[in-house]
């Protein structure tokens, strides 16, 4: 039989058990004839062919192993070949072992015997796998030096999730840092902390210097300080900046009953919708600015007040209602609601009080959504006109603390920022 057509170990042995019903139930005379026939089909020898008739045919597992095939010559040709040829696959090496060992004789780097080229013209692609796996690891090239990962202890005590798209329920955030400075640059430079919540598509962003604890703590204050409904769920990224003991114990002792959660490992898709504001909210304002001074974290938060009163009140948002897949369709179909703002979507889902609902509301109508827009695009020019730190000159990272606070609970018109540090108010065009 040619070699192309013979049969593989498994065609061979459901061959064999087919046959082994013939067999069982022929007479002797027939049985003879059906071990010549098997004999043929398979090459398997007579007395082969009658145990295995005498077994249920199955498959199973070698119970020795066979002895080595191919010498030390072998290995140390199969080590000089796959050294040349830039250690490529044993798919790629396996047909030309012949030829590059050849080569390399001429070049004096190999020592070539007859039996050693006929084991290379016969050794198989899986046998070449097995011995470079084994002579490679002495090879001090091949072996990868990776950095040890320092595991986060903390994030391993924080479950892993995904808040789902449909959460009926407000006070369910998703956080993330944008960063406005090269990573790789060894001072500190301005990042964009943004909360997200799932359910109504409200916005919390505050400019911080760094990514310190004593930073983000005071970002996290600043959001709950305005935050007109409660907080019942963080879900950010797996970066230390959110995942530490300081900020676990922030949580604990401010919001006792907040759930903590973070998404999968490189799994971006996890904080979709804080994500896309990412885009659609800071970066589509800010680009790749490099923002690094103390001067330019207040003008950027005074920017990012004026944009929680617009974006929260003024523009509307599409939320996901339903998804269709239809049998055999890969791709959802994605039907959205009526759009509505997220202080509508927030005063519809009751989590919010009567009277807060009403100071808002009377805020909102006392505002003119065209003038706001034109004071957002004017604060934005001045920022991206300021200078930013002076090379040599270390920023205080303290002076950005305790910034101004949108104080939307304050009477009277037009809305006014209080100062914590200290008694100096000023208004907002709004």
């Amino acid at each position: 039989m040619p070699a192309n057509e013979r049969m593989t170990i498994d065609e061979r042995f459901r061959y064999l058990r087919i046959m082994r019903e013939r067999y069982l139930g022929a007479k002797r005379k027939e049985r003879g004839r059906l071990l010549d026939e098997m004999e043929e089909v398979t090459g398997l020898n007579r007395k082969t062919l009658i145990r295995r008739m005498r077994t249920d045919g199955q498959r199973r597992a070698r119970c020795r192993q066979r002895g080595r095939k191919y010498g030390v010559a072998v290995d140390d040709a199969l080590r000089v070949i796959a050294e040349s040829m830039d250690y490529i696959a044993a798919e790629r090496l396996q047909p030309t072992l012949v030829q590059n060992a050849q080569w390399l004789a001429a070049c004096g780097e190999l020592r070539l015997s007859a039996e050693l080229l006929r084991d290379l013209g016969t050794i198989s692609v899986c046998t070449v796998r097995r011995i470079l796996q084994r002579v490679g690891q002495a090879d001090v090239r091949r072996i990868p030096r990776q950095r040890a990962v320092q595991r986060n202890r903390v994030s391993r005590s924080i479950p892993m999730a995904r808040i789902a798209w449909n959460e009926a329920q407000p006070g369910h955030f998703e956080a993330d840092l944008v960063h406005h400075g090269d990573p790789a640059s060894s001072r500190d430079y301005l990042h964009t902390l943004q909360l997200i919540d799932v359910t109504t598509g409200w916005s919390e962003r505050v400019a911080i210097l760094g990514r310190s604890q004593r930073v983000m703590e005071d970002a996290f204050r600043r959001i709950l300080a305005r935050l007109p409904f409660p907080v019942r769920e963080i879900h950010p990224d797996n970066g230390s900046e959110f995942l530490n003991d300081h900020l676990v114990r922030f949580w604990s002792s401010t919001i006792a009953a907040v759930r903590l959660s973070r998404s999968r490992p490189f799994c971006k898709n996890d904080n979709r919708f804080v994500e896309q504001k990412n885009s659609t909210l800071v970066r589509a304002f800010l680009g790749n600015e490099q923002l690094d001074s103390v001067a330019q974290v207040y003008a950027l938060n005074q920017l990012y007040d004026q944009m929680w009163f617009y974006y929260n009140f003024c523009q509307p948002v599409m939320r996901l209602a339903h998804k269709i897949v239809s049998p055999g369709n890969v791709h959802a179909r994605r039907q959205y609601d009526a759009a509505r703002s997220p202080f509508e979507r927030l005063c519809a889902a009751g989590a919010i009080s009567a009277l807060d609902s009403q100071q808002l509301e009377l805020k909102r109508q006392q505002t003119n959504p065209r003038a706001l827009r034109h004071h957002i695009y004017d604060l934005l020019d001045d920022l991206l006109a300021m200078p930013g730190a002076t090379p040599g000159i270390t920023e205080n990272v303290l002076d950005t603390l305790n910034q101004p606070i949108f104080d939307w609970k304050g009477g009277g018109s037009p809305v006014t920022l209080s100062f914590e540090r200290t008694s100096v108010s000023s208004d907002i065009i709004i």
